[in-house]
């Protein structure tokens, strides 16, 4: 049988290089992140600067408070990003923002940085999905050509897999994030926010001795987390639990629950929905490829469980460390100046956020 033939990429090679700032702001991470494309094809991270608003143990982070730090440390993130990159901002070609999806109030904190940069400096804004900011850095980082993509934050929960110059949706959180879903049980546990709470949680778990019950709640390619959350939460009220560990007197009782336990038990339980779910949407589709981005990508545990998955049916796991799967500016600056080189801009007029902006209305008109 003849071979399939490949289509031509739209995106042609630059006749000279870009460069590109990309601003971060959805939650509370903000980011500052320049990149450039040079005309042989290759792309360069200059830079990729970070902040992150930290909240006490057992607290989130209010929309109002995480707009105020993004305020506060806008200017430093961003001189910084450039002092790194060693160029400024006359040199770049344009200004990529997080459009959305997002909390309000830090998105659109951090758009008015870019819109003021932009009429300063007479600079070119672009509005960029944020869910597909963080899939175009993962394709370049990871070298990953057509995977099902396992999208997994705070904010977000979705398997995606890309056709038509449209990434797809095949699957997604009924409710709650699995990111959200993990740092609430973190509040009620009263584990540090420093670095994350999930971060924090996946530790725990590696503790963790006891496989407790839980709901597992797989409808089609969608997952539902909420019902999950409330029974995790319920066995930190039950008679056995202990919050500090088990006692000298606990020490002939098999049945004492632990937090580690409850961490344990929660990643194990999740993590094994989000596996089922990519697995139907890479046999739908008959890839032998998972991306998975996201600030939970970084969780060794899921990358461990999608690896077993994926090479049981012949494929490989691709996955970033905690420099672009964790929200950040680089990614919007890639996604952005892909979009740019497409002709695409966003006047001042229309730079808004938006809370809800879906993966898939997204034209991905760089890619065949």
């Amino acid at each position: 049988m003849p071979g399939r033939v490949r289509k031509r990429s739209p995106l042609k090679a630059p006749e000279r290089p870009y460069i590109a700032l990309g601003l971060e702001g959805s939650a509370n991470k903000l980011g500052a992140g320049i990149i450039k494309h040079s005309p042989d094809g290759s792309t360069e991270v200059l830079s990729n600067v970070r902040h992150t608003y930290i909240t006490p143990p057992g607290e989130g982070f209010l929309p109002r408070d995480t707009a105020q730090h993004h305020r506060e440390w806008a200017l430093t993130v961003i001189k910084d990003a450039f002092a790194k990159a060693g160029v400024s901002l006359h040199d770049i070609d344009c200004i990529c923002y997080t459009k959305g999806p997002g909390m309000g109030a830090p998105l659109t904190s951090v758009a008015l940085v870019a819109r003021i940069l932009s009429l300063l400096y007479n600079k070119p804004l672009v509005g960029v999905n944020h869910c597909v900011g963080h899939i175009e850095m993962g394709r370049q980082v990871t070298g990953a050509q057509n995977p099902v993509v396992l999208y997994v934050s705070g904010g977000n929960t979705q398997v995606i897999a890309y056709s038509q110059q449209c990434y797809r949706i095949f699957g997604e959180t009924l409710d709650i994030a699995v990111g959200n879903c993990l740092d609430r049980f973190a509040r009620v546990i009263n584990l540090s926010n420093d670095p994350s709470p999930g971060y924090n949680i996946e530790q725990e778990a590696k503790k963790g001795k006891r496989l407790l019950s839980l709901p597992y709640t797989t409808k089609g390619m969608d997952i539902s987390l909420s019902g999950i959350l409330t029974s995790t939460e319920a066995y930190t009220l039950d008679k056995r639990f202990r919050p500090h560990g088990p006692s000298a007197e606990d020490s002939e009782d098999a049945d004492i629950i632990t937090p580690q336990d409850l961490c344990f038990s929660l990643q194990e339980t999740v993590f094994a929905m989000l596996v089922e779910i990519t697995e139907r949407a890479m046999a739908h589709i008959g890839s032998k490829e998972v991306l998975m981005v996201g600030g939970v990508g970084c969780n060794e545990r899921l990358q461990e469980m999608m690896g077993v998955m994926a090479r049981e049916r012949g494929g490989n796991v691709f996955a970033t460390d905690e420099r672009f799967c964790i929200d950040n500016g680089i990614m919007i600056a890639q996604a952005g100046l892909l979009s740019f080189r497409m002709g695409f801009e966003t006047p001042l007029t229309k730079s808004t956020c938006t809370q809800r902006f879906r993966t898939d209305q997204v034209h991905v008109a760089w890619r065949a």
